[in-house]
């Protein structure tokens, strides 16, 4: 693996003591696939007086797709989806033409010390759908297909891989695998998509005989089987899909091909036109303006 193949984390701290290390977009690759951003937050223990709720918010012109491995949060928005994402869930909402959700924590969890650990991630929406009606959709770790491929226990959080496929529906073609190996064993990735990604989530691998360095995602060689072994044991996502249809530009929770689109979003947010969570009385308010990018 050259340097341009690797993408290395740079920590962004979230507020409430939560520091995540994000990953997309990058200088190197603004997009994997659909996912334009990957955030990696945890293992972390949460003392009793944290707060790492995230008040409500808004966004266009993505999904975001949260998936966690240790901890839960209640999920709530503003089409009335009321959700508790418990490990090994894939929660996928789709933004569309705008939707404003928040993320707290459980009142079981609250005010008591617990552990924290997950992956969010944005797909940008193929341009076609930029303006679709806003939903979301849980699938709960029972109806995720889990399956051993070479002594590797994998599980198809979305798309098909190793003849099994996930039931998350997807606007475009989309990859995403959670696999753990033991030390010493290998799997091969076979069928990968035309773009697809390697990320170490713990535990020390090799691609194809090179190590690959804690906390950086490795771009992979699809038109080759990439192999991959562990040499402790570790887990690791692969992420991937059809490359996306055109650049898209991204302002705070704002994803689009248009900049136009992206400042009339910034103009509803502030006025209060992009509905409500309800039992929500707070709001994030929009950050400073600054060039759409």
């Amino acid at each position: 693996m050259s340097a341009g193949q690797l993408i290395r984390g740079h920590a962004k701290d979230l507020g409430g003591g939560l520091v995540v290390q994000r990953y997309l977009p990058s200088v190197i690759k603004q997009a994997i696939g659909p996912f334009i951003f990957f955030d990696h937050f945890g293992p972390v223990d949460v003392p009793a007086n944290a707060n790492h709720d995230v008040r409500p918010h808004p966004h266009i012109g993505l999904a975001t797709v949260t998936y966690l491995y240790q901890g839960a949060m209640d999920h709530r928005d503003s089409i009335g989806s009321v959700q508790r994402i418990e490990p090994g869930a894939i929660n996928w909402m789709t933004a569309g033409r705008g939707i404003v959700h928040s993320e707290r924590t459980p009142k079981d969890l609250a005010g008591i010390p617990h552990r924290t650990h997950g992956l969010q991630l944005w797909a940008a929406l193929p341009k076609a759908h930029e303006e679709d009606e806003p939903g979301f959709c849980h699938t709960p770790a029972s109806e995720i297909p889990s399956l051993t491929v070479d002594g590797a226990q994998v599980k198809v959080l979305i798309g098909s891989a190793f003849g099994r496929t996930s039931p998350v529906k997807t606007f475009s073609p989309t990859l995403y695998l959670d696999v753990s190996l033991q030390a010493g064993q290998e799997i091969s990735l076979a069928g990968l998509p035309e773009e697809a990604a390697i990320y170490p989530v713990g535990g020390a691998l090799e691609i194809d005989g090179v190590a690959l360095a804690p906390q950086t995602m490795a771009l992979l060689d699809t038109s080759a089987t990439p192999r991959v072994r562990a040499s402790t044991a570790a887990q690791f996502v692969v992420i991937g899909g059809a490359p996306l249809d055109g650049h898209r530009f991204i302002s705070w929770n704002f994803v689009s091909s248009s900049k136009e689109r992206i400042v009339q979003a910034g103009e509803d947010w502030t006025a209060q036109r992009m509905g409500q969570v309800p039992g929500e009385t707070e709001f994030i308010p929009l950050p400073l303006k600054k060039p759409v990018a």
